[in-house]
């Protein structure tokens, strides 16, 4: 009997470890990735009808909650939705929360810690806790001319910061949508419209990053600036080095030869100085100079420029890192070079990279969010500028200034030229290999000695004119507006 007793005691403690050890699981170690879970509906249902912080672009709301049904007090609604899509993302019954919505969850709920005095307020006087509400550095005029500088029906994206302090002034892309279709308490209305979204090429709303922050794309020549100053902090060249520009580089071993662009200025000359070679944005010098560095070289560059890393935490949206490749032969390395090949990059990772080079070598956090207030809109967050990682030096930094100044002044982005502003550029095109289309883009900041601003633009499967039509002269235009204001 004592036997049987004792075996009993001992699966009851067991039982009782067992259920014990769940719970805490469930409770503290693993409620972070429960709740992250999306296939947990729970705390977005218990929310969904709950008095939701705003989204704010100079003070007015681009997100916030009003007066809903009987059965759901309040619905989340979203004015000039497709100019700001990429940034709020959508709240969602059915699919969950998106962009901002998602990242921000916690603050718009009122969950977050930062609120626990305003929720222990609210529950005494017998309120629902209310939500924070987060204005961003948005700047809305700039937010609509970016917006609608990109063509109905083409893919694109423009991306405007402040290289001083990280500030985001614009970020737009297209396709957008509008995410009052998902915000929708009509499930089979919600349903039926992401389906249709998800049609259009370059909306995904089932993936968490597009546009800006996700669109992993070839750079093209806007990569070489990593190659120019990579090559300046090797030692092995200077300002004053002369570059061999083949009309075509060969290999040891094989047929194939990576040619400068037929009929253009490289294709007329053996030797280049960097000036040259940015000016007219000559490839064969590039990849000479990744193969005499060799893909270590270029690939640290790179990822001190960002390739590859972590954005920090004030950008509060979800981005891809792509980086430099890791195995690449002779030819591969050279096409990388120039941002061909397996090389790929986000237009705000191309940003982010022009204002280091804006900024004295110093890299910013790039940040989206201005204040954030209480429901009695105290300030209870205001982030300031941080340095996010030192890509070159000051020195090399200002050279890289210099030619890129002239690659505006003389060379082919003379589009961006802003008259009795020096405007410092570099553009690409990146062949994609399908039908003569490629990614064209500008990236660059004014004025050179003092910047303001830094734009970069990408347009996606265009042809050389078409290209070269929206991305220079569309960056001056935005140069104007800001320095303008």
């Amino acid at each position: 009997m004592n036997q049987a007793i004792r075996h009993s005691w001992i699966a009851a403690i067991a039982m009782f470890a067992l259920i014990f050890g769940a719970i805490s699981f469930v409770q503290v170690i693993g409620a972070d990735e429960l709740k992250a879970n999306p296939w947990n509906r729970r705390a977005l249902i218990q929310n969904y009808c709950n008095d939701r912080g705003a989204i704010i672009v100079a003070g007015t709301p681009i997100a916030q909650s009003v007066p809903g049904s009987d059965s759901c007090k309040f619905q989340r609604t979203y004015t000039q939705p497709e100019l700001y899509a990429g940034i709020t993302g959508f709240f969602s019954k059915e699919f969950g929360v998106s962009g901002l919505e998602k990242t921000m969850d916690e603050q718009l709920t009122g969950n977050s810690d930062q609120l626990f005095l305003d929720r222990i307020g609210q529950l005494f006087l017998g309120n629902q806790p209310k939500g924070a509400s987060v204005e961003l550095t948005l700047d809305p005029e700039i937010q609509k001319l970016a917006y609608d500088l990109i063509p109905d029906g083409q893919r694109g994206s423009i991306v405007v910061t402040n290289p001083k302090t990280g500030d985001i002034i614009a970020m737009v892309s297209k396709p957008s949508y509008d995410p009052n279709l998902v915000a929708t308490q009509d499930e089979a209305a919600a349903r039926a419209n992401i389906s249709e979204l998800n049609q259009v090429p370059g909306i995904n709303l089932n993936q968490n990053v597009s546009g800006p922050t996700g669109a992993e794309l070839a750079p093209g020549s806007v990569f070489k600036l990593v190659d120019t100053a990579a090559a300046l902090s090797s030692g092995k060249y200077n300002k004053d080095s002369v570059l061999p520009n083949p009309a075509e580089l060969s290999f040891p071993g094989i047929e194939y030869r990576l040619p400068n662009y037929a009929g253009g200025t490289c294709y007329t000359q053996n030797t280049a100085s960097f000036a040259f070679a940015l000016q007219q944005s000559c490839n064969t010098p590039f990849a000479s100079i990744a193969q005499d560095l060799g893909r270590d070289a270029i690939a640290n560059q790179a990822q001190k420029f960002g390739f590859g890393e972590e954005l920090g935490d004030q950008l509060k949206l979800d981005y891809a890192r792509p980086g430099f490749p890791t195995d690449l032969d002779g030819p591969g390395l050279a096409q990388s070079a120039i941002g061909q090949r397996d090389v790929r990059a986000t237009p705000l990772q191309v940003a982010l990279m022009t204002s280091a080079i804006a900024n004295g070598g110093v890299q910013m956090k790039p940040n989206l969010i201005k204040t954030l207030r209480s429901p009695d809109l105290r300030i209870i967050d205001e982030p300031k500028p941080e340095v996010l990682r030192t890509s070159t030096t000051p020195e090399i930094s200002r050279q890289i200034t210099e030619w890129m100044t002239s690659v505006v002044s003389d060379g082919i982005a003379r589009g961006a030229a802003v008259p009795g502003v020096q405007v410092a550029g570099k553009t690409g095109t990146a062949e994609l290999g399908t039908d003569g289309l490629n990614n064209s883009w500008f990236t660059g900041f004014a004025p050179a000695n003092d910047p303001q601003v830094a734009v970069t633009i990408v347009m996606q499967d265009v042809d050389i004119t078409t290209g070269a039509q929206l991305t220079s002269p569309n960056a001056k235009k935005i140069f104007e507006a800001v320095l303008n204001k």
